[in-house]
């Protein structure tokens, strides 16, 4: 029996084929940047473009037929989903809910699981949340300073990337640890032995450091300026998730590695998104450093975090001239991004009740 894991992303579909002992089989990736993003998709394209990734499995791991479970990223969990879970009816009307609170994210991964249902009929399909990491929040950190009716609504901080945050925080068990997944989303997570004690990210992944196309952390009173302009919540939506981060700064890319080039050729737009987005980053290193009294780990993942050399170089020069890095006791490490094995490891823990089938999602 194989696990297919399905990591839908804001700009990619990534899928592993694990075997039964957890090894990897096979991997694929779908890249939606040039495409408009994954939430462009309808369910047509993405079953277009799922069902010739699956007709790439080795004949040697059995093909699709031999997948008998479906394992998926779930970006926002709210407070109901504090654990992976099987994806039956009831549980996706709840997830549905949710969609709007994660739009880049949860939509893609829903819409996905909608065709893979079709793809893989003699499947199950299971759910791992990057919000389930940090449950472990305590109440300073993960509560807004908001009137009280408003906190009983829901409105508390979640923190997002916990899959991957989750999976560092094993590499480096017992340190005090700063974990920073830097891609199309950004965040920063504090862990100390192992638990999340504070993250950027809040109630939704548009808080916290600037990103490809999202804002990160804004003053709430420019909203209601905007509002107050005339800006619709419509024209706010579109605009904080798809048009701002490094996009909007450079009214070029939100890919860094596009942002390095035209810098480089003297493009002053691009230089002052690169020099927003390190500002932002180093302000949240350092409010981590202190809540953790010091740091023996910052581990830097995803697509910037691992291959942005000048970030990697600037970052050790800050740190060293706090002491820090690289003589230092702290090390800076650079972590190879693995959301899919930890979504593998929480899926495979989970049993399909006998009473309990699949769902038939239903077709946006």
């Amino acid at each position: 029996m194989s696990t297919l894991v399905l990591n839908a992303g804001s700009s990619s579909h990534k899928l592993v084929l694990f075997d039964a002992e957890g090894e990897r089989l096979w991997q694929g990736a779908i890249d939606w940047s040039e495409r408009g993003g994954a939430l462009a998709q309808d369910q047509a394209s993405l079953a277009a473009a799922l069902g010739e990734l699956l007709e790439q499995l080795p004949p040697s791991a059995g093909g699709a037929a031999a997948i008998k479970a479906v394992g998926h990223r779930i970006v926002h969990g709210g407070d109901h989903f504090r654990s992976a879970v099987v994806l039956d009816a009831q549980v996706e009307h709840e997830l549905e809910k949710l969609r709007r609170l994660a739009p880049l994210h949860n939509g893609p991964a829903l819409d996905s699981l909608a065709v893979l249902r079709k793809l893989l009929p003699g499947a199950w399909h299971g759910a791992a949340f990057d919000t389930a990491f940090h449950r472990s929040l305590p109440p300073e950190a993960s509560t807004y300073a908001l009137p009280a009716e408003w906190r009983a609504r829901g409105l508390h901080r979640f923190g997002f990337h916990g899959l991957s945050h989750g999976s560092i925080a094993q590499r480096f068990p017992g340190v005090r640890l700063i974990s920073a997944h830097l891609g199309g989303g950004c965040s920063l997570a504090v862990i100390e032995k192992g638990r999340c004690i504070d993250t950027t990210m809040g109630y939704t992944p548009l808080d916290g450091l600037v990103m490809a196309s999202r804002s990160g952390s804004l003053d709430p009173g420019l909203l209601l300026e905007l509002l107050a302009q005339g800006v619709t919540p419509a024209e706010l939506h579109e605009g904080l998730h798809r048009r701002s981060g490094l996009l909007g700064l450079s009214n070029r890319s939100g890919d860094m590695r596009v942002l390095r080039q035209a810098s480089a050729a003297g493009d002053g737009d691009a230089q002052l998104a690169i020099a927003v987005f390190q500002q932002q980053l180093l302000k949240a290193i350092g409010a981590g450093i202190a809540l953790l009294g010091g740091f023996d780990v910052l581990a830097l993942t995803g697509g910037i975090g691992e291959h942005d050399s000048a970030l990697q170089a600037w970052l050790q020069q800050r740190l060293q001239g706090l002491g820090l890095a690289p003589s230092g006791p702290a090390q800076l490490q650079i972590v190879a991004a693995d959301e899919e094995s930890e979504i593998y490891r929480q899926v495979s823990a989970l049993r399909l009740p006998a009473n309990r089938p699949a769902a038939s999602t239903p077709s946006r």
